[in-house]
Parts: structure tokens; sequence; C-alpha cells
């Protein structure tokens, strides 16, 4: 068990776990029932395609993590691609999938609202989709997979705010969103507002990042450093790689005071940002079991079973999972203790004072 006042890891496998139990589950479930593939021989190909390289999950954990949990369940291809933030590019790689013979396609949507024309040619070849992580916004979806998206928002500004109050080095605030054509940023930022608009902090200004890049974050904050320079008390940031820029921003321009930065995804480089006390917390997000349950849905759609799941979202059934939030304080007790990353990669030579600091070893 966690020790008292820790997250419980728990929790979101053991919410896959039953929602894997129940993906053979015959039409007289209580659960939803999702749509069914044509039966196969045996093999067959499920189309995994991913919306870019810049967030390092995807290419660091869903992707092999589900073309491993694929080849355990059977003698299945793997069509994989990845669109670089680009919508007509992820478009003309679902298309070559299906012409492929792609059975059943796992999309993670670069554009929620373009992804609709992806899933109706899908569903004109009676092709099952998967929505993961992101809900496309339309079209006849078999399950869609993913986190709790507002409550990451919430757990972001919870942090945040008891962070830049107890501070107490100002009452200004940057908000540094995520990108306007993801389905999930809209989410971060309404649950982030509802924690930080009763909060009594000030937003000076507000931003939503293209493509959540970095670059495009670096060059925002700095343009609001030039106005408003030391006021800046904290920056809300959506993701780490966003919340890097907005750091990259802050320390060319000396910004002291440094402000209160958030993030999400718990990627190496924010864990490590976070030990020397530049970036002050992070999200972690379960993707193992995520990609894990992805992959067994698509199998067992491939395969022409029924798929059911504990939720339904516009009627689609639905498995959300739960974020933890991450400080220097439960590093140990969440990403580490979940295999997710050791020790050893968080502190690397030039990080082992920190570590050593903060007590991780």
């Amino acid at each position: 068990m966690s020790p008292p006042g820790r997250p419980v890891l728990i929790t979101p496998l053991a919410r896959i776990a039953a929602a894997t139990l129940l993906i053979v589950a015959a039409a007289a479930t209580t659960g939803c029932t999702g749509q069914q593939a044509s039966p196969s021989d045996g093999a067959g190909s499920i189309a995994l395609l991913l919306p870019d390289a810049d967030t390092a999950r995807y290419e660091t954990f869903d992707r092999p993590v589900f073309e491993e949990r694929v080849a355990e369940l059977g003698d299945y291809d793997v069509l994989y691609a990845n669109a670089d933030q680009d919508a007509a590019k992820q478009q003309q790689q679902a298309e070559s999938a299906l012409a492929a013979g792609a059975a059943v396609l796992v999309l993670d949507p670069v554009d929620a609202n373009a992804a609709v024309s992806i899933v109706r040619s899908a569903n004109d070849q009676d092709v099952p989709v998967i929505s993961y992580d992101r809900l496309i916004a339309g079209g006849d979806l078999a399950y869609y997979i993913s986190f709790d998206n507002e409550k990451v928002g919430r757990l972001q500004a919870e942090s945040f705010v008891e962070a830049v109050t107890e501070a107490d080095a100002g009452d200004g605030i940057l908000m540094l969103n995520g990108s306007p054509t993801d389905s999930n940023a809209a989410l971060f930022r309404d649950g982030a507002h509802g924690v930080i608009d009763p909060s009594g902090l000030r937003v000076l200004a507000e931003y939503d990042t293209p493509e959540w890049s970095p670059d495009e974050a670096q060059d925002w904050v700095a343009g609001q450093i030039s106005q408003f320079g030391d006021d800046i008390a904290g920056v809300y940031a959506a993701n780490d790689a966003v919340a890097g820029g907005a750091i990259s921003a802050l320390k060319a321009a000396g910004v002291a005071p440094f402000p209160i930065v958030t993030g999400q995804d718990a990627e190496l480089s924010a864990l490590q940002r976070i030990i020397t006390g530049d970036q002050h917390m992070t999200v972690y997000k379960a993707i193992k079991p995520q990609a894990e349950l992805a992959a067994e849905i698509a199998v067992a759609l491939l395969e022409g079973e029924e798929v059911s799941a504990p939720a339904e979202t516009n009627g689609v059934p639905t498995t959300l999972l739960d974020p933890v939030a991450v400080t220097v304080d439960n590093i140990l007790e969440t990403v580490v203790a979940d295999g997710f990353w050791t020790v050893a990669d968080i502190c690397t030579p030039a990080y082992a004072d920190a570590c050593e600091a903060a007590g991780i070893r």
C-alpha cells in the first residue's frame, strides 16, 4: 500500500483490468457494446496512427508498448505511422493503411475535427476505429480510451495555485494551453480554469499553443515577459513540451524570483527540471496499461468479438484512466514505483547532486 496521502497507483491499473475483462463480454452485459469487425483467420493488420513526435511519450512508450502487446496476442501486423502534427499527412497515412488492408484503426488524431473524414472512410469499409487518447469529433467510433482530461487540468491547477500562493511572489500568471486542434487541450484548459478562476490569481495573458510547439511556447512567453516582466509569478503550462519552451524563455530573460511552472506527461526532461526546481510539477498518466488495453481491444475487434466498457462518451464505449500529480516529493512513489522511469534514468551525472538533495536514490 502507498503511504497515507500518496496516490494509489493500483487505481488506474485496476480500472484497466476491469475493462479488459469486459472486452469479450456478451451483449447481455451491462456495459456499452461497441461495433464488431469481421472475423479473421488468426492473422490481420491493425493500423496505429499517432499524431506527433514532439511529445516524447508516443515514440518512447505508446508505440512500443502497443506493438509488444499485439505481438503477445497473436500473429498480427501493426501498420504504424506518425503524422508529425500534420492533419493532411495523417489523412494520407490512414488512406494508405486502409488500402493496405488494415482491419482496425487505432487513431490518435492531430485534429479532432479533420479526423472525422478518416473515421467515415473506415466506416464505409466496415473497419472499426478506436479513438486513442484524444476523442475524435464524430463518425461511428468503436471505442474511446483516454484519461480523465478535465481532472488532468484540475490536478495541474490545484498544485499550481497552492505553489504560487505559498511562494508569495505575486498573483500574476500566464496560461499556456495546448493545441487548438487537440480535443484534450480544451478539457485540460476547462479543468484548470475551474480551479484558477476562483483562486484570486490574475491571468495576465492566455495562449493556445499551435501544435503543442515548444518553440511557439517559448516565443509567446518571451513576448509576455517583455510586457509583464517580474509580475509573472507562475506559468500554467498544459504539458511538459510547452513547459520546456516557457522555462527556456524565463531563464533567458532572468525572471526573478523564478515563476512556478506546471506540466504534463511525466517526460524524463520534465522530471529532471522538477528535481532542479525549474518546473514545479507534471502529471503522470499510466501510458503502458492504456496502450496495452488499446491493443487488446483492437485484436478483439479484428477477431469479430464484441467489446464493452465501464462507461460511454457520446454513446461510444469508453475507458478513462486516472492521472496522478507528480512533484519532487512523490517521484519515487509514482513514476519510479510504477516502472515508468528508473532512478538511473532520472539521476544521470548532471542531475546526481540534485537527486541526492531531493532524496531520490
